[in-house]
């Protein structure tokens, strides 16, 4: 039973919740029979039937309604005086600012992507608010505690570094079936039914075609007089038969690698194929059209021959033509999206028959595709019942008893939790110690473009900059803004950094603010000639915000990471940028050494210890410490 204080306390809170999808469905559950009477939610999502079998909150009528209203609605059955505002918005509108964070007693995150906890992360450091974040992936779980000034914020540790391919790899030498899943997603099915106009590696032509008609042309353009089967046959033909005898026409990089078999529809298909009594229409499970069902495919976790993957994916080009036309020219992959998985699926398997890969099931080329960690229910509603918790011991303002508490699948010394004191603030995060940062970067070719796209809001996490050279501005965001300004910053755009009116030479420093999230960094600038194309992609280096150190041996990030499930290689759970970079699917809090730095260290006694990186599914990040005794015995924040 709760104490009268904590009774007092609870129901005198007012609460912000950030997501209402595994963990925030258990969260408002629980934050409303434990007496909680002013509950905030906001999530952007709406009910997809992939979270049926998690998310109790919602049922089959409520796929495509608010994820935020509809759990408001269901919590409001059974607890009907307690108030629940729910917002259908992004927290990164302008309404969510400082001001509004300001008016919580504490901020309970269950969220899914680095980009939304880093913005929650400084709002609730502006606002002072304590934060406690949350995530799960399978049977793994956990939940952190972060108070301004008093223990780590969210981006003290580092995250795992993002895994990259070179595009050759994936256009050209894949060893692997994840190479084939970026190849089919990221390139295939966005130029057959994304943006026709943007730029993309598969229509490849050999030198000695270049004037055939054949391959002169987009083939990827459907012809006046072909109809939807002749019209995917060619395309078959194009990326499985001819792109690889294109390939294996250079010689020198079939050395040391086994070569790929050219495969062309007339060698595994009909000359007309015929459908099995299956329903065009319409997949049992949503509502949609399917490839599978047309054919009489019915399990997804069979591993379809190369045969059938060419008929699903003939079928599903043609469903997507016949019955989605409309779509075309605007579609990018999701995984909800049941005919998009199948014609992807088909893609991969045929494109890995080819390299002599081997084949994967609907099921697996789902998870590999959507960095999918399959939910346990049973996870998120432990984690939502430590986070209630931890709240209750924030509101209490029991600073000396806040645990960063771990689930584990196995248990550890008898034990399946783990609590951990919290870390003290890492005196080198740029975040809340406000340490500089420095940027390698050639001033004479980068753009001012290059910069915002890449630094300031790829790595650093803004979204409505202002960048500042001493008192000039050489570029800022907002609606207020005159309409002569607004064009004197879009002009500074595209000029070399080392052109524009307050010239960026090397040493200068550059002041970056984000006005809305009340975050200010500063970036030393060094020039540099050239990087490499493969190692440094962005040809910018920077540093002083610090990724996750690899592991050489196993390739793999170490540090605090995020949750690592079994269910799949843990390489082969990504997911491909349009750049080809492959994302691992976690996200960790940041710091410069790479391991966590508490009081204890501090005096003097440091504890050397390794960490296990886990990966995130539908919320995120975990860490695992081997050495048990040394976190349990270190002295508190």
């Amino acid at each position: 039973m709760a104490s009268e204080e904590q009774l007092s306390a609870i129901k005198r809170a007012k609460v912000l919740m950030v997501g209402a999808g595994g963990i925030g469905c258990e969260l408002l559950k629980t934050l409303a029979l434990s007496g909680f009477q002013d509950i905030h939610v906001i999530d952007m999502d709406t009910i997809e039937v992939s979270n049926l079998n998690r998310q109790f909150l919602f049922r089959q009528s409520h796929v495509g309604l608010s994820k935020a209203k509809v759990a408001r609605d269901a919590v409001l059955r059974f607890r009907p005086k307690i108030s629940i505002t729910p917002y259908h918005a992004n927290v990164k509108e302008s309404r969510f600012n400082v001001d509004f964070f300001k008016e919580f007693d504490v901020v309970l995150n269950g969220l899914d992507n680095l980009d939304a906890r880093r913005h929650v992360n400084r709002l609730c450091l502006a606002a002072d608010v304590p934060l406690v974040e949350s995530g799960t992936t399978g049977f793994l779980g956990q939940v952190t505690v972060h108070l301004k000034g008093k223990t780590e914020c969210y981006e003290c540790q580092p995250k795992p570094a993002p895994k990259t391919y070179p595009v050759c790899t994936i256009t050209s030498t894949p060893s692997k079936f994840v190479h084939c899943i970026v190849w089919a997603k990221d390139l295939l099915f966005a130029k057959l039914f994304g943006d026709k106009n943007q730029e993309n590696d598969l229509n490849v032509r050999s030198s000695d075609t270049a004037s055939s008609s054949e391959h002169s042309e987009d083939v990827f353009e459907c012809r006046k007089d072909e109809d939807i089967e002749q019209y995917g046959r060619r395309i078959y033909d194009h990326i499985f038969g001819h792109n690889i005898e294109v390939a294996l026409s250079n010689e020198e990089t079939w050395k040391n690698r086994n070569k790929p078999r050219p495969i062309y529809s007339k060698d595994v298909l009909p000359k007309k194929i015929t459908k099995e009594n299956g329903d065009t229409e319409k997949d049992c499970a949503t509502g949609d059209v399917s490839a599978m069902a047309s054919l009489s495919l019915k399990n997804p976790q069979d591993i379809w021959s190369l045969a059938e993957n060419s008929r699903v994916f003939i079928e599903a080009l043609r469903l997507f033509f016949s019955k989605r036309g409309k779509e075309i020219g605007n579609l990018t992959f999701d995984k909800d999206d049941q005919l998009a998985v199948e014609f992807v699926t088909a893609a991969a398997n045929i494109r890995a028959s080819s390299f002599g890969i081997p084949l994967h099931s609907l099921f697996e080329a789902k998870g590999i595709a959507g960095n999918i960690v399959h939910a346990v229910a049973t996870t998120n509603a432990i984690i939502a019942g430590l986070i209630v918790i931890e709240a209750i011991k924030v509101l209490k303002k029991d600073n000396n008893n806040f645990r960063m508490t771990y689930c584990l699948e196995h248990p550890s010394r008898k034990l399946l939790l783990m609590p951990v004191e919290p870390y003290e603030p890492n005196k080198s995060c740029h975040v809340c110690s406000e340490t500089p940062l420095s940027l390698e970067v050639n001033i004479h070719h980068s753009k001012l473009r290059d910069f915002i796209e890449k630094i300031v809001k790829g790595k650093l996490g803004m979204n409505f900059p202002v960048i500042m050279q001493g008192a000039s501005i050489l570029y800022e965001v907002g609606e207020d803004l005159e309409e002569d300004m607004v064009a004197i910053y879009d002009a500074n755009l595209e000029k070399a950094l080392s052109e524009l009116p307050s010239p960026v030479t090397s040493g200068t420093v550059l002041t970056v603010e984000d006005l809305q999230q009340e975050f200010t960094c500063s970036i030393n600038i060094k020039h540099r000639e050239e990087f490499d194309e493969e190692k440094e992609p962005d040809g910018m280096v920077l540093s002083g915000w610090v990724e996750a150190p690899v592991d050489k041996d196993n390739n793999k990030p170490v540090g605090n990471g995020e949750s690592t499930s079994n269910a799949l290689p843990s390489e082969e759970i990504l997911e491909g940028e349009k750049d080809v970079e492959i994302q691992e699917q976690s996200t960790g809090a940041e710091t410069v050494t790479g391991k966590k730095r508490t009081l204890s260290e501090v005096d003097g006694s440091r504890n050397q210890k390794t960490t296990e990186n886990l990966d995130d599914d539908d919320e995120d990040e975990l860490v695992i410490s081997n050495d048990w005794e040394s976190l349990t015995k270190k002295k508190r924040v």
